[in-house]
């Protein structure tokens, strides 16, 4: 059957992967004693034609890995960045048998309308647009068959690959990255979580008119099927490239949806994609995907809000405080000095008072520069293992920033932030967000 061909291309396509890691550990022996600069372009080649093609988990990660500053090097994080999806979604043989298995064999009947042709192919599953008997527009994300062994036998080459550019290169120990990456992607493959995560940011966002989280539909969901509220809108970059004078509110509601979750309730989006948000003609935001979702303690907010302030009055002893409430062990002054440059540079547009841009420069990779130098340097002091919390929230910082460049968006962070953080309490923040967990039903 075509199906059953598309799915074993699928998996033939998993197993390369291995062959491919086995061919780039003999490349990289043969060249030991090269120069650095060609090892790792060498690596970046490999490492690229080793995921080439493929549609699923290692996709996913190796996409992340490729935006995560100073976790690889420049050339790893160009060719990664390259890596494009181009497996084609299951038809609609699969999604009957999927769909019969998640709702049973009368699942169309609970349907007014469910359309057999999927709207959108993911690394992780397929979306198709449906209409419950009130008439009210789903949509509906049905998960690939046997993700979870999938993700784990992804995970593991890509554990593998990536230990062979540790030989290499010891300036960012990845392990922590790793085994935050491998935590949050188990639990995408939870249909459920999503949804009460989905739930969980509807409450917290409940008095900000300019964002909206959909409505999960329970009673047509399941741990492999989520069904949800359809939210009209259109892709961000597009909408700023026609609206300019929407520009600013785009913003400001991107700064809100991704912050206030965070220094009100430890809780972050750690996946800022182009495709996980659209936007209403008015400027507000249709956020969309809630797989990944990261909770913190509150003393490890607060070490944010300490950065700030350190970088802000030139306090050394603060900035070790900071990092090391984060979780990271044995730094040198001069590492500290290192990780200082590149908090300064994520920092400050909310240090000015003023409105400005968020980034001086108009180059469209936003921070490469910097954090290449980063890693050099890092690289020459013996290097560092970033801790796992440390990883969402690095991501989000960039994956945002990115966008507020690209969108020329021009607004005072300064104050935006500081509506955010003044007055911060950890007790209060602890409390609010165990009250949260329990309405919504997650641990």
């Amino acid at each position: 059957m075509k199906e059953d061909n598309r799915l074993l291309q699928r998996l033939k396509r998993y197993g390369s992967v291995g062959v491919s890691a086995g061919k780039m550990a003999t490349t990289f022996a043969g060249q030991r004693l090269t120069s650095d600069s060609f090892v790792t372009e060498k690596a970046a080649q490999e490492l690229r034609k080793a995921l080439g093609g493929l549609k699923g988990p290692i996709m996913k990660v190796a996409q992340i890995m490729a935006t995560i500053p100073d976790a690889l090097p420049e050339e790893f994080a160009k060719e990664l960045s390259q890596l494009q999806s181009d497996a084609p979604p299951m038809g609609w043989p699969f999604v009957k048998r999927r769909m019969t298995k998640e709702l049973g064999a009368n699942w169309q009947a609970r349907f007014d309308t469910f359309e057999r042709e999927s709207s959108y192919a993911a690394s992780l599953g397929q979306v198709h647009h449906a209409t419950d008997h009130a008439g009210n527009r789903l949509v509906c994300k049905l998960q690939y068959p046997d993700m979870s062994s999938a993700i784990e036998a992804d995970l593991k080459q890509l554990k593998f690959i990536f230990s062979i550019y540790r030989r290499y290169d010891k300036a960012i120990d990845p392990s922590n990255i790793l085994e935050e990456l491998t935590e949050r992607l188990r639990e995408e493959l939870d249909y459920r979580r999503e949804a009460k995560n989905m739930q969980l940011y509807a409450e917290i966002l409940r008095d900000e008119p300019m964002i909206h989280v959909p409505v999960p539909d329970t009673d047509l969901s399941s741990d492999r099927l989520l069904s949800m509220s359809y939210l009209e809108g259109q892709p961000l970059i597009k909408m700023a490239e026609d609206n300019p004078d929407l520009r600013n509110t785009i913003a400001i509601a991107m700064f809100k949806g991704w912050y206030l979750p965070l220094y009100h309730y430890g809780v972050i989006h750690g996946d800022p994609h182009l495709g996980n948000y659209t936007v209403r003609p008015d400027g507000s935001l249709n956020l969309l995907d809630f797989g990944c979702i990261r909770f913190f303690e509150a003393s490890f907010v607060g070490g944010i809000i300490d950065l700030y302030k350190a970088i802000r009055d030139g306090d050394h002893d603060l900035a070790v405080h900071a990092y090391e409430t984060w979780g990271f062990e044995n730094l040198s002054r001069e590492v500290i000095e290192v990780l200082n440059r590149w908090a300064r540079y994520i920092y400050t547009p909310l240090l000015e008072d003023k409105v400005r841009r968020i980034h001086d420069s108009d180059d469209g990779l936003y921070g490469a520069k910097v954090a290449n130098e980063i890693h050099q340097e890092l690289k020459k002091l013996g290097g560092i293992r970033p801790p796992r919390e440390f990883v969402m929230v690095d991501r989000a910082a960039v994956g945002l920033g990115s966008v507020f460049m690209r969108t020329k968006a021009e607004v005072n962070w300064h104050r935006l932030f500081h509506d955010l953080v003044d007055g911060f309490d950890a007790d209060a923040l602890n409390l609010k967000q165990k009250d949260l967990l329990t309405k919504v039903g997650l641990t």
